[in-house]
């Protein structure tokens, strides 16, 4: 008899442990289940879009399980991200970073949109344009191969690019189209078109100066010129189109 109440014992023992686990479970589902999410970093994917690569499947509500799943994550198959990190800011809050692929711009290549990094190499290749990353013309090229540099008669245009491009985001500017004639350069907004010439040495000059002139030319059509500065008028010259 002495024997059945030892195991009996062993027995509520392990409903009691079990018992104890089952609503300690519980209890951390409950507790860290997320209702708020913040995303940050994410320009060619939506929040929504987001949220549903992160928090799809088995405890893809849970926070304490996001965070650590995904605290030092990189992205293998999601075309334009490199990594994915998910903070705790409460138990029911999470935070979601999103860091994209350093994009300098794309080109039309095939009916498709093909996106390079700052050496010229393409990263992805979609079917749909993403805001905020200008269209590359001027290019001369006769293939394209995602993972290989653009095969283009002069590298050096690259660089050009990468300078175009940091000066327009330090600048908070956001052109539609970096064009290159040769060695000139032409920034589209909208229907107003700014020519840069190619005087190197002064871009950053005339970059700075663009916001202000691009609200008063706000509405307008036509070409502002800025491959001479005019000593006459001191200043540059808008040639406004029909």
């Amino acid at each position: 008899m002495g024997k059945w109440k030892k195991w009996i014992f062993i027995l509520f023992a392990i409903m009691i442990l079990i018992a104890g686990i089952l609503w300690a479970g519980n209890y951390m589902l409950r507790k860290y289940q997320v209702n708020q999410v913040y995303v940050d970093g994410n320009l060619h994917y939506s929040e929504e879009e987001i949220k549903a690569m992160i928090m799809g499947g088995v405890l893809g509500d849970n926070s304490l399980y996001l965070s650590h799943k995904y605290k030092n994550w990189e992205a293998k198959n999601i075309p334009f991200i490199d990594a994915i990190t998910v903070e705790t800011l409460a138990p029911d809050t999470i935070k979601i970073t999103v860091y994209e692929k350093a994009l300098a711009g794309y080109v039309k290549y095939l009916d498709a949109y093909m996106y390079f990094d700052k050496d010229g190499y393409l990263i992805e290749t979609s079917s749909v344009r993403t805001a905020g990353i200008p269209q590359i013309t001027g290019l001369s090229f006769s293939y394209a191969v995602l993972g290989q540099p653009l095969p283009v008669e002069d590298e050096r245009v690259f660089s050009d690019i990468l300078t175009i491009t940091k000066l327009l985001k330090k600048y908070e500017i956001t052109a539609d189209k970096i064009q290159f004639e040769g060695s000139s350069v032409t920034l589209h907004f909208g229907e107003v078109r700014v020519q840069l010439g190619d005087e190197r040495s002064r871009l950053e000059n005339k970059i700075m100066i663009l916001p202000e002139v691009l609200e008063t030319l706000e509405g307008k059509k036509g070409v502002f010129h800025m491959e001479t500065y005019d000593e006459t008028h001191g200043t540059y010259r808008f040639k406004p189109t029909e």
